[in-house]
């Protein structure tokens, strides 16, 4: 069952299911935006990436958020995708994080780009 993130209610009343791609896209987001200690029960899920919204953008920020990403994605979706590339580039007053996956159910690749924030 790949139920839809956010969570919400389909037109039947029901939980909203997506299809396998899009959950594990939905996944690959609460990775990278949830914060460790956020989850009560998994208290080093995630990255953080939303705590350095006001942090100083630098080349060793970029390289940092590059090694912590990849290992929390290896750590909590290893089972479900290969990372294929993960990039996080400073750009301007931005970082810029681009993940490059393999499903490990299908073969399909997926990509997700997130800029300032939102995940594109």
């Amino acid at each position: 069952m790949d139920i839809g993130f956010p969570y919400r209610v389909d037109s039947r009343g029901r939980t909203a299911h997506v299809e396998h791609d899009g959950h594990v896209r939905d996944m690959v987001k609460q990775v990278l935006f949830t914060t460790p200690g956020e989850r009560v029960n998994r208290p080093d899920f995630g990255c953080g990436l939303l705590d350095l919204v006001f942090a100083g953008n630098s080349p060793e920020l970029a390289a940092t958020v590059e090694m912590t990403a990849q290992s929390a994605l290896q750590r909590w979706l290893g089972d479900l995708l290969t990372v294929e590339s993960l990039t996080v580039s400073s750009e301007d007053s931005a970082l810029v994080v681009h993940v490059t996956y393999a499903l490990t159910a299908t073969g399909e690749r997926g990509s997700l780009t997130v800029r300032e924030g939102t995940p594109a």
